[in-house]
């Protein structure tokens, strides 16, 4: 996936300079990004602020972390139920 240039801190400043009043394809000129890009972000972190940004960074990557621990407890439980049932 192609990095952004932006940072989502950056990401989140411009969309609240239209919430300030300014006209979108004014904040898509000065920015250099497409109208399209511009409602994309909206729609990913519209009524986000910086911190909530952070909060969600730290669930995604806890939510990562348990999704490996679940799947080797799974390979490890399947293994352990393959080898009780070749004993019996």
């Amino acid at each position: 996936m192609k990095k952004s240039r932006f940072t989502e801190h950056q990401i989140v400043t411009i969309l609240k300079q239209a919430d300030a009043g300014i006209p979108v394809k004014e904040i898509c000129r000065q920015a250099g990004i497409s109208t399209p890009t511009y409602y994309k972000w909206k729609s990913k972190y519209g009524g986000m602020e910086a911190s909530d940004l952070k909060r969600v960074k730290d669930l995604e990557a806890e939510n990562a972390r348990l999704k490996r621990m679940y799947a080797e407890l799974a390979l490890d439980n399947a293994a352990m139920k393959d080898l009780i049932t070749k004993k019996l």
